[in-house]
């Protein structure tokens, strides 16, 4: 089985699919370390010398090298659902999950971590969160065509794990 995680940056994606793996018995892919491991130059910085267009189409072609790997958890980039017909891909590949936050803790998390954003870098605090409400509700759209959906701030392992487990089932 696939599982594609996807949702906005900082919403935790790598870190629930590390611990999802984990779980699991599964292998773990991160496609925005999986871009700088192949291409030697960090996201952030492939922005500044190049642009978001020769990006995604990169991203969409990494994206496709996924879908013949096999028990294994991929996080997505934020961008990745949004662009192409990748949304379409994954659903086809395999299960998809939408970490979901509401505005103000998604805004908080992003504050926080270290690993800086080619498209927020500029936006200074004050206007983080106007610029990922709007940002985030353009989105939404691909997100939330997600096969599952949970909410980050109460998310739950075990019952994450259930609701996978229903899926295969059929339960």
């Amino acid at each position: 089985m696939r599982i594609y995680l996807i949702g906005y940056m900082a919403s935790g994606k790598s870190n629930l699919g590390r611990l999802l793996a984990e779980r699991l018995g599964y292998g773990f892919l991160d496609l925005d370390y999986m871009f700088e491991e192949r291409f030697r130059i960090s996201v952030l910085d492939f922005f500044e010398k190049y642009d978001e267009p020769i990006f995604r189409k990169i991203e969409r072609s990494l994206l496709q090298e996924t879908i013949v790997l096999e028990d294994i958890v991929i996080s997505t980039g934020g961008g990745t659902p949004c662009f192409y017909d990748n949304m379409e891909v994954i659903r086809k590949a395999g299960t998809s999950i939408y970490l979901r936050w509401d505005i103000p803790a998604l805004v908080h998390r992003l504050k926080m971590v270290k690993r800086k954003r080619p498209l927020l870098k500029d936006i200074p605090h004050t206007e983080l969160e106007g610029k990922v409400s709007i940002h985030l509700a353009e989105r939404e759209f691909f997100y939330n065509q997600a096969d599952i959906k949970i909410q980050g701030e109460t998310f739950d392992i075990d019952h994450l794990l259930f609701l996978l487990q229903s899926r295969v089932t059929g339960s």
